[in-house]
């Protein structure tokens, strides 16, 4: 199984539906830049949300790794930052996975994108969800409630989207 290095969003929409442990059975290593950590768990318990405890007890459990970038990496997602117009953490995020030879796991598309282009394997939300259909850790019904409860909490999510993620669901579970 491959390592990932993760952006925040995911693990906080995964978390907020109680599928946070799909990124466990689908990699061997899971790692974030500290600055991740603050969003998803220190942040999280700090406003109140669930999902922070989720993250923190995977953190806890050393699941989910700390990994921090060294300085050189660090100047170079201060420069990518800038000129990419993305946050820092972003950045750092999108170099470390680069630096680990790692797949990375992001919900922006903006970062998604030139996470493509830096020649990384993406991940986001819904493309985890469909490889734990297809792995049968996740039927079509968890698929169904995860659009719903992720759309109650202002997930970006059209109805066109939705109807696509369903039939890819659909198609996934008749191959198996």
């Amino acid at each position: 199984m491959p390592k990932v290095v993760s952006d925040a969003r995911p693990l906080i929409h995964l978390a907020q539906i109680n599928k946070l442990s799909l990124v466990k059975k689908l990699f061997d290593n899971v790692s974030v830049v500290p600055e991740v950590r603050r969003e998803t768990f220190d942040e999280g318990i700090r406003l109140g949300h669930a999902d922070a405890q989720a993250i923190g007890k995977a953190i806890e459990e050393g699941w989910i790794k700390i990994e921090d970038v060294s300085p050189s990496v660090t100047l170079a997602a201060k420069r990518l930052a800038d000129g990419e117009r993305i946050a820092r953490s972003d950045a750092k995020t999108l170099l470390l996975a680069r630096e680990s030879r790692a797949e990375i796991l992001v919900d922006e598309k903006a970062l998604s994108d030139l996470a493509k282009m830096y020649g990384l394997k993406v991940w986001n939300t819904w493309t985890i969800l469909l490889e734990g259909v297809r792995r049968r850790l996740i039927g079509i019904s968890d698929i169904e409630s995860a659009i719903s409860e992720l759309c109650e909490k202002r997930h970006k999510l059209r109805n066109e989207e939705a109807a696509e993620i369903l039939k890819a669901a659909r198609l996934i579970a008749s191959l198996r």
